[in-house]
């Protein structure tokens, strides 16, 4: 089977075997990586140093011939003092050769290629007039974007280059030996480099092109704890397979042919998956523009003929599960009962609870709360719904990170304590660390009962806004709020639990700072949020856990069939290299 019939034949599989990327924390849509596509660019890379992408022409001048001519070359290079004389290279053993070469082809170390090889240097940054010239510099950063190199992140100047770089000439291969293992690239014009990248000139018999993509697909191994590196004498270790001058040219001009058809299967794939996902959240939309609750049915009912083919990406699914809590919030999930005791009547109980609390000494009379404008408010609610911030219905508290200098506070652990970290689970039972009896005496940790819900209020990456449940009394540290609701139905606590998952880019969005924003306790408190009769806050948990279902059974389903995807993806690949 020619590549071409390889590629066209099985499209299907190339293009629907797709990844989704794992992100961090809930709420996060992730990525999808075109998996098929790579392990098809990865195959055609893979043939063609194997000898399997274009016919041998017995005709041709082995590569031994070639061997021959640029050991001479490099002899007269040599006797014009223009290179230095290498040292003799270690013959190839059996266990370095990984696969049977065509006839005509030639097991070859790198350094053998190589005409010369420099190691570049990074100029001292406390100087200025080293940076910001013209010369193009370049690092790590820089490489696995393009094949060549033009233009960089950091330009150098002429006193730069003369104080602690090199210069490497256009058409000199620069190749990472530090943090970025594998990349590589063609300098297009004199390029600088830093001391985290080899400059390599290759002999007139190799071309430039097959170089690249034959050193693409060999597998650099580092050495080192923080990060890995090779040695230049392992660089110039590494074996490759040589073909002849003309083949090589062949194999170039395929693989350019290949990748670009890669290039228009990946562009088809991109615009469908975005076609996709607007269609999708348009769709989504109408159901939370619905006017009344004959609109939404109609709504639903429409989108429902067509789950599986709508609901075909996790981030569609994750879409979903956030315009369900939309429309839970808006009123829109349930209907509406007038015979149920508006929501005004539960706030009147929680303000008496409050009322009575206070009596008792067990929590500080609140100052009153601003009233809420109509511009505060974003949306209109049901008959029966009240809005109201958080700190009416809620005490809202944090906790501290008692002196890590202090083994008193640690070397006891009597007390669950939560970080901001550990508000990626629905619910904690357990936390990594606890504290001791003393740290809750001497420091600002309070400990919450079962039931309190932990806000994360800055941290990594997803963290900031993510919320979960105590099912264990604990307490956090300062980057978490902690919510105690005065009324004790657990589907009370349900729905506040439920609005503040939908509400997670919202409240992330109020953050404040600079290189990590956070939110505060203030911003936390004052949370507005719509409160619906307590028996339809009841419905609307039963009905969210019930469509969640549902959405978690679609989700699992597309995994497996992803999976099966890419295993198709694999075996057609090992099926084409044996």
């Amino acid at each position: 089977m020619t590549v071409e019939k390889l590629v066209t034949d099985h499209i299907d599989i190339w293009s629907s075997a797709l990844q989704t990327r794992s992100t961090a924390g809930r709420g996060s849509n992730g990525k999808i990586d075109l998996y098929g596509i790579k392990k098809l660019r990865e195959l055609i890379l893979e043939l063609a140093v194997r000898g399997k992408l274009v016919p041998q022409d017995p005709n041709d001048e082995p590569a031994s011939e070639l061997l021959k001519r640029i050991a001479a070359e490099k002899a007269e290079l040599v006797k014009q003092g223009k290179i230095k004389k290498q040292k003799p290279l270690p013959e190839i053993s059996e266990d370095e050769r990984p696969f049977e070469l065509p006839e005509g082809w030639e097991w070859v170390r790198l350094g053998a290629l190589f005409n010369s090889i420099a190691s570049g240097g990074t100029p001292s940054k406390s100087n200025p007039d080293f940076w910001n010239g013209d010369i193009p510099w370049a690092s790590v950063k820089d490489l696995g974007k393009e094949k060549y190199i033009a233009k960089t992140q950091d330009y150098i100047s002429h006193q730069g280059l003369d104080a602690g770089s090199k210069l490497a000439d256009e058409g000199d291969i620069l190749i990472c030996t530090r943090m970025g293992l594998g990349k590589i690239g063609i300098a297009s014009c004199p390029v600088a480099f830093n001391q985290d990248l080899k400059s390599v000139k290759l002999t007139s018999g190799v071309s430039l092109d097959f170089f690249f993509n034959t050193y693409s697909t060999v597998k650099i191994k580092g050495t080192g704890t923080t990060v890995e590196g090779i040695k230049q004498e392992q660089l110039l270790n590494y074996v490759i397979g040589l073909p002849s001058g003309n083949e090589q040219n062949q194999i170039v001009e395929k693989v350019d042919e290949l990748m670009s058809l890669c290039d228009q299967l990946e562009q088809q794939s991109l615009t469908s998956l975005d076609a996709h996902q607007q269609l999708v959240e348009t769709l989504l939309a109408t159901l939370t523009d619905s006017q009344n609750a004959e609109v939404l049915a109609k709504n639903w009912a429409r989108i429902s003929q067509h789950f599986d083919t709508l609901f075909a990406t996790e981030a569609s699914i994750d879409a979903l599960k956030q315009t369900i809590l939309q429309l839970a919030v808006m009123g829109k999930l349930v209907p509406q009962d007038p015979n149920d005791e508006p929501a005004s009547e539960l706030l009147k109980c929680i303000e008496q609870e409050k009322s009575r609390l206070v009596k008792e000494g067990k929590i500080k009379k609140q100052k009153p709360l601003p009233p809420i404008s109509d511009d505060e408010k974003p949306f209109e609610l049901p008959v029966g719904w009240e809005w109201c911030r958080i700190m009416a219905i809620a005490q809202v508290g944090t906790g501290s990170t008692p002196s890590r200098d202090n083994p008193d506070y640690w070397s006891e652990p009597e007390f669950n304590w939560v970080t901001s970290g550990e508000t990626s689970s629905p619910f904690i039972i357990d936390t990594a660390e606890k504290v001791s009896m003393r740290a809750v005496k001497e420091t600002n940790v309070s400990i919450y009962p079962p039931g309190t819900l932990i806000i994360a209020m800055y941290g990594q990456g997803k963290t900031r806004g993510q919320i979960t449940e105590l099912r264990i009394a604990a307490g956090t540290n300062q980057a978490c709020a902690a919510i105690q609701l005065f009324e004790s139905n657990e589907f009370h606590r349900r729905y506040i639990k439920l609005f503040f998952e939908k509400s997670y880019d919202d409240l992330r969005s109020h953050a404040a700072g600079g290189a990590q924003p956070n939110l505060n306790l203030s911003k936390v408190s004052n949370t507005l949020i719509p409160i619906p009769p307590l028996a339809e806050q009841i419905e609307i948990a039963a009905k969210i856990d019930e469509l969640f279902v549902l959405c978690d059974s679609l989700k699992s389903r597309l995994q497996s069939a992803q999976q099966t995807q890419l295993h198709l993806a694999d075996a057609l690949t090992d099926a084409a290299l044996n």
